[in-house]
């Protein structure tokens, strides 16, 4: 309408004027048209129109709408006279555009002047509390509206019980809900989503099926909450019963709802459902549903899955985000795919993620869990401001390489900087006191977590104490802490006192360890092979021999052990004896690398092979060990200059971390070896563990 009709439109009856230029001004509140909203809004001034509390109202929801709060609240501060809408359509303009302190100031100023509260408005502040997560005020609200009698009306309650979930107080957001007289869809919806956030996910389906029964209308919102649910449980029967709901009310072409049916599937290792629907719906493929696969290959262990499925999504034209890097990071981590992970970072750089603290982050486990210790330093030291997450990287980096002294420094500066430790910081600490001896401080970080840092011990804790302990030869010790502790240690906990009385040869206390593990994980083989080391050591050959009977009377397989390495993004994988790479070079190295290492002081440790036979074939049994080999194949085929990085399965033995050593000297070479236990950096002749590992 140009202004010619406008004015035409001011000539006509006042009522039916007020009524038409409010529904315009209501469109355009609707439709955020601010441009024509102020070109009308113009033309009233100019053509002298009065401004009645009942348009001025409709004008300040129009600018609030379209965020010009500036707009809005001059007129407001003009308007002669006020009512109750016009306080509402303050505070609620003021709660939409995030400035909840001014919400708050102006319901208080409404009530100051007497006007009568709305459900609108209540609502409105309910949702700044949770903005501003200030549950005290929340409750106080809460109180108001009943004395106001707006506690049971659907609105109100609706987001009492909102602002109770968001604040994490389920108990409260049920009760708001139980004492509802009548319970409608935003309601149910608002609980089952609530118990989701609140990872309380078997109450959100319980609900669910009971929103079901009451024949309450069920739509997109409430089905992407319960989705999330079995997603969380990693339950795909309920999933894909959910699946069918959503095909029958005729959702599945809703984007939300797709991405959500990815993630569930992808969550519950149903990559082949999660895969099918990805692929059938290529127009709701977008950086959610992509991250979503990603992460459920990372999660199976397919990281050539999710790296293909990221070279798709970058010949599509959709940029990647910080969880779509954040996972594909996490998968090189587990694989310890240094390559693909330098890769990655390239891209996470050129994306400009590098500075995100989840990304670094990743990347900073990534480089440790490759070996690389100071690139994980390095990545820390660009992040501006390093969250606790990226804090508890760092040490886990620290302690994974047996680094303590640099894990009790990085944990000083995260306690100067204000960063609060949670559980995952102590068990770094205890971690890394334990593979570098120092057992006084890692005691005295176990006894301060409660009382200084308010962190409860968990089981975790409890097992790094017993490993603390008992590396350093204080098995008695550890047997008191294991006995007053309150409660059973789990398998890691019993594990690493077997394993110490393996290595301090304690018979006796091996025995009882080993009895508590074969209970807990009877098919562990791990177990009956210490035993048995602890037996052969004490030549014991007769237990030697019942534990092996009693392994196949009980069909108990020993893990093999085996080392990988990864050359020009190839891994290559071997086994003790290994004949399925070009062998013959392989042990020519082999053999030459043994009269070099013995000729600079380097003496086989053939008692730790616990098969009775001569000297010489020890020695041949011990020398073509799986990371021996490894080793000796990258000395073939890796450039010279470049660290050597070998990982295994099993913990590394002490003949071949003595070879090895010696090996580094001879070649001058850097090797990292990565064991089931600890990193290794063995350089011209000598570990980085001190031999105390």
């Amino acid at each position: 309408m140009n202004s010619h009709s406008w004015y035409a439109v001011l000539g006509r009856n006042k009522l039916k004027d007020k009524t038409e230029l409010a529904h315009v001004l209501q469109s355009y509140a609707q439709t955020k048209e601010l441009s024509k909203g102020k070109q009308l809004h113009a033309q009233l001034i100019r053509g002298s129109y009065p401004l009645c509390t009942y348009l001025t109202n409709h004008l300040i929801n129009m600018y609030s709408r379209s965020g010009e709060l500036g707009y809005a609240t001059k007129l407001f501060d003009k308007m002669p006279q006020r009512n109750v809408v016009s306080w509402t359509a303050m505070i609620t303009g003021f709660s939409q555009n995030w400035r909840f302190h001014e919400a708050l100031n102006t319901f208080c100023l409404m009530r100051n002047v007497g006007e009568a509260l709305t459900q609108f408005a209540f609502s409105s502040i309910l949702r700044a509390c949770v903005s501003l997560e200030s549950i005290e005020l929340g409750t106080q609200m809460h109180s108001l509206a009943m004395k106001c009698g707006f506690s049971n009306e659907l609105f109100v309650g609706s987001n009492l019980a909102d602002m109770y979930s968001k604040c994490g107080i389920m108990h409260d957001a049920f009760k708001v809900f139980n004492e509802m007289p009548c319970k409608d869809q935003v309601l149910w919806t608002s609980l089952i989503d609530g118990y989701v956030k609140n990872g309380d996910c078997g109450e959100a389906l319980i609900a669910y099926k009971k929103m079901i029964s009451n024949d309450i209308l069920i739509d997109q919102h409430v089905l992407c909450s319960a989705l999330s649910a079995c997603s969380s449980l990693k339950s795909s029967d309920l999933g894909k019963s959910l699946h069918s709901t959503i095909v029958k009310l005729g959702f599945e072409l809703d984007t939300v709802l797709v991405n959500t049916l990815i993630d569930m599937y992808s969550k519950s290792q149903d990559m082949e459902s999660a895969s099918k629907i990805f692929q059938s719906d290529s127009h709701c493929r977008n950086i959610v549903s992509y991250t979503a696969l990603i992460d459920g290959y990372v999660e199976m262990g397919q990281i050539e899955n999710a790296l293909s499925t990221f070279v798709d999504l970058r010949r599509q034209g959709i940029e990647p985000n910080e969880f779509t890097f954040s996972s594909l990071v996490k998968a090189c981590a587990h694989q310890a795919a240094l390559e693909h992970g330098i890769q990655l970072h390239g891209q996470v750089v050129k994306s400009n993620f590098d500075r995100d603290p989840y990304v670094a982050s990743t990347l900073i486990d990534m480089y440790g869990k490759c070996g690389l210790f100071d690139h994980s330093s390095q990545v820390f030291a660009e992040i501006e401001n390093p969250n606790n997450i990226a804090w508890n990287s760092l040490l886990g980096a620290f302690a994974q390489h047996g680094l303590g002294r640099n894990a009790i420094e990085t944990f000083q500066q995260m306690i100067d900087r204000g960063i609060k430790p949670n559980a995952i910081t102590f068990v770094s600490l205890l971690i890394g006191c334990s593979h570098t001896g120092m057992v006084e401080e890692g005691l005295n970080f176990f006894h301060s977590m409660d009382k200084i840092y308010g962190v409860m011990p968990r089981e975790e804790h409890y097992s790094c104490v017993i490993d603390l302990l008992g590396r350093a030869g204080r098995l008695k010790e550890a047997e008191d802490f294991i006995n007053n502790m309150p409660f059973e240690p789990n398998a890691f906990g019993w594990c690493s006192f077997l394993g110490a009385c393996k290595i301090h040869g304690d018979k006796e206390r091996g025995k009882i360890a080993a009895e508590k593990l074969m209970t807990l994980e009877p098919e562990n083989s791990g177990t009956h092979v210490l035993l048995s080391t602890i037996y052969a050591k004490e030549g014991q050959w007769e237990d030697v021999r019942s534990l092996r009977k009693m392994m196949r009377d009980g069909n108990i397989k020993k893990l093999p052990g085996y080392s990988w390495v990864d050359i020009q993004n190839k891994t290559h994988i071997f086994e003790a004896e290994d004949r399925s790479h070009s062998t013959k070079e392989i042990y020519e190295k082999l053999d030459s690398l043994l009269d070099e290492i013995k000729n600079v002081g380097y003496v086989p440790k053939t008692e730790l092979v616990l098969v009775d036979m001569d000297e010489a074939l020890k020695e041949k049994h011990l020398h073509r060990h799986s990371e021996r080999i490894a080793v000796a194949f990258s000395l073939i085929n890796m450039p010279i200059g470049k660290p050597i990085i070998v990982k295994k399965n099993l913990r590394v033995c002490d003949d071949c971390h003595s070879a090895i050593k010696f090996i580094s000297k001879v070649t001058g070479r850097i090797i990292i070896v990565r064991d089931s236990s600890r990193f290794h950096h063995f350089s011209n002749g000598s570990c980085s563990c001190g031999d105390y590992w």
